[in-house]
């Protein structure tokens, strides 16, 4: 697991490595990262944005920009956590992803960016 703090909102990463399968004639590696973001501050905040960059052992990069995580913009109050489990696709059986979180302040109606640390995924079995 993976930990860091930005701005009082701690951010912890677990991975799992979920199988592979064929799609397309192409090998892809299935990947299942869980988050835990905690308001570790004194004020209300809200995540409404996130972006990720996803790297393969190819050389291959995908971008990922959108609203709220898996579907939800939660709201977090002083000493609450909001966990979610997504996941991501790989055409090799190592990468990593890394990215941040866009959210508001509502004490002081502020944006601010919340650093994802950077994570790997990897396939145990690939794994010397």
């Amino acid at each position: 697991m993976v930990q860091q703090v930005t701005s009082g909102i701690k951010i912890s990463v677990a991975t799992n490595y979920e199988g592979s399968f064929y799609r397309n004639l192409k090998m892809q590696y299935a990947f299942a990262y869980t988050v835990t973001i905690e308001n570790q501050s004194k004020d209300v905040v809200q995540l409404y944005a996130r972006y990720w960059k996803i790297l393969d052992a190819l050389n291959s990069t995908e971008t990922v920009v959108g609203e709220g995580v898996v579907g939800e913009k939660p709201v977090l109050n002083p000493g609450e956590s909001h966990t979610y489990t997504s996941g991501c696709l790989l055409a090799s059986p190592f990468g990593a992803m890394q990215g941040y979180y866009n959210m508001v302040n509502f004490t002081t109606t502020t944006q601010f960016k919340v650093n994802i640390p950077t994570f790997k995924l990897s396939a145990a079995f690939a794994i010397n």
